[in-house]
């Protein structure tokens, strides 16, 4: 019985295990500077579902069908940037980890520094009116501890003012 139930444990963990495998995609190139290529344009590009996953860091199926299509462009002999522009056509300025610098991505580039400012302008403001009214805060003690009289000036005035 021990046996029979130490066999299924082993089959069943061997079959789990093949569960959680993945496959490698291994490709082959016709010269050696487009695996570079390959490697460096995958880095690069965002996979389109993942958001923040590169293409060689994805397991998504769509980063597995774009990866197969940058290297069918790279053995047709396409540059770099023809490559990225057919994916910036196909998927949007998205699939870029670093997009162009032109009126639509202009907000993403230079939003950052214009939230930096503004918030920096509004802390400065806060800054300065809180010295401003403690200033005055103190100001205003300073005058009334002068406007205060003591004892024979109050009598003084007790006395011109009949009381």
């Amino acid at each position: 019985m021990n046996k029979l139930f130490l066999s299924v444990f082993l089959l069943c963990l061997s079959m789990s295990f093949s569960v959680l495998a993945n496959s490698v995609e291994t490709y082959e190139f016709s010269k050696p500077e487009y695996e570079v290529r390959f490697h460096e344009l995958n880095k690069i590009l965002r996979c389109p579902k993942c958001q923040n996953q590169n293409l060689s860091d994805s397991n998504s199926m769509i980063s597995q069908d774009l990866r197969r299509e940058v290297r069918r462009m790279l053995e047709e002999g396409r540059s770099d940037e023809q490559i990225m522009e057919y994916l910036v056509m196909r998927y949007g300025q998205f699939v870029l980890y670093k997009p162009k610098v032109d009126r639509v991505t202009y907000f993403l580039w230079y939003g950052p520094i214009g939230f930096a400012v503004i918030g920096l302008g509004i802390l400065g403001y806060v800054v300065v009116r809180q010295r401003r009214k403690s200033k005055s805060e103190v100001v205003k003690e300073s005058i009334e501890a002068e406007q205060q009289l003591d004892d024979d000036e109050q009598k003084a005035l007790d006395k011109i003012l009949g009381k």
